[in-house]
């Protein structure tokens, strides 16, 4: 479930004195109260479920006079974005509906491929190694987009091509965050080939490994598809919380300590952060555990 009324505290805090504190660095052309009336917004997120807020506890956390939150409110009612229930001094607001037709036409309108290239490039040139993003189909993971490293090696990571789920840190990673039934299906149709001598290929090694992956938030394919080299993946979520892709690094495995193997894998994993916070989720950058929870429960 996306999380949209997380952080309640640090939003009563906050958005009083968010222009003082950027009122030196704000944008050349922000209108003051449209910016009002987006903050007012996140206040009524910030509510949570249930009764809503009164105009007396929306002027309050958003830093506004009454009358000024009275007026924000009333326009963004008129379009649908803010409801409204009860009279005089019980009536409540609320976000509304208005707001679910917006959001879904605009993640009609986003590309994972195209939210994903600049950070993927920006991935590459952090860590060196070619860098992929993938979506899962059919039990495996398709390549949509790459990025090459560039100099003397070249790695065949073809657009279109398929990843096998069980060997591969891309497959690894959207396998784990699939839910255990569906997962255990997708193995029982796919199998475990055997690519490498370091490929797993008992199944109750496979799902103890994937926990792994779940708690850390990547997955590593330590030459288990090919032999010398290495992958690490980790999840794309949606603001539905779904997974919807993956990306990861591909590289020669050399003599790489295990220390650099995680220092990879959580560049691997905080990208994938920043490409589902684009794609709206409201869990990008949570904690190991807050991820396990977040995974069971999708």
């Amino acid at each position: 479930m996306v999380n949209c009324f997380a952080m309640q505290n640090s939003v009563e805090r906050g958005l009083g004195d968010e222009r003082n504190r950027t009122s030196g660095a704000e944008p050349k052309y922000l209108v003051k109260t449209v910016a009002r009336a987006a903050e007012l917004l996140e206040v009524l997120a910030a509510g949570g479920p249930g009764a809503g807020l009164s105009v007396t506890e929306v002027a309050q956390r958003s830093g506004v006079s009454k009358s000024a939150a009275f007026g924000l409110l009333q326009t963004l009612r008129h379009y649908g974005l803010v409801a409204d229930e009860g009279e005089g001094m019980n009536r409540r607001y609320r976000l509304g509906m208005s707001l679910a037709r917006l959001g879904d036409r605009a993640q009609a309108q986003v590309s994972l491929r195209d939210v994903a290239r600049p950070l993927l490039r920006e991935l590459t040139a952090a860590t060196g190694m070619a860098s992929r993003v993938a979506v899962p189909q059919d039990g495996q993971a398709v390549i949509l987009d790459q990025v090459d490293a560039g100099g003397g090696l070249r790695l065949d990571l073809r657009m279109g091509a398929r990843e096998l789920p069980h060997c591969t840190g891309i497959g690894k990673a959207l396998l784990a965050a699939m839910p255990e039934e569906e997962a255990r299906e997708i193995v029982a149709r796919t199998g475990l080939p055997r690519r490498t001598s370091r490929t797993i290929t008992d199944e109750a090694t496979l799902f103890s490994h994937l926990a792994d992956v779940r708690a850390t938030g990547y997955a590593l394919d330590d030459e288990e598809d090919a032999d010398g080299i290495f992958c690490i993946g980790s999840v794309v979520r949606d603001h539905r919380d779904r997974c919807v892709g993956a990306i990861s690094i591909t590289g020669l495995k050399l003599d790489l300590s295990g220390w650099r193997f995680r220092e990879l894998g959580l560049q691997v994993r905080d990208f994938a952060d920043r490409i589902s916070q684009s794609l709206g989720h409201g869990n990008a950058g949570a904690t190991p555990e807050s991820r396990t929870t977040a995974t069971a429960g999708s």
